[in-house]
């Protein structure tokens, strides 16, 4: 039951990926790589959210494995960030590697405090 739950998040966590990904980087021209800077900081805040947030083991696998884990994607940000290096953007590389990685943590703590503080 659980795989299934997983499995059903991420059928919907892919597609809203990819579906944003592409809207939010249609709407720049520059090179760096806005949807996946989105998704990632989206896919953050949700999960920091659902850590601190009172869910059981079920809500836990459909939203945070599947549907969270879908939806972010490291591996593209760390593919992107070297593909910017290599073609000879290194300071665009820097500063998405250094504002991926702060801005994920940021709103990863963002979701948690807030949900602790309404939940308590």
């Amino acid at each position: 039951m659980t795989a299934l739950l997983i499995a059903l998040g991420a059928a919907v966590g892919a597609p809203l990926r990819y579906l944003t990904d592409r809207t939010v980087q249609a709407r720049h021209a520059s090179p760096f790589p806005w949807g996946t800077l989105t998704v990632n900081v989206v896919g953050s805040l949700v999960l920091g959210a659902l850590v601190a947030a009172p869910v059981g083991p079920a809500v836990g696998a459909l939203l945070a494995t599947g549907f969270c884990g879908a939806l972010t994607t490291y591996s593209t940000f760390g593919h992107e960030t070297l593909r910017l290096a290599r073609d000879g953007s290194r300071l665009l590389a820097l500063v998405n590697a250094l504002t991926s990685v702060a801005a994920g943590l940021g709103a990863a703590t963002l979701g948690f405090a807030v949900t602790r503080a309404l939940v308590g």
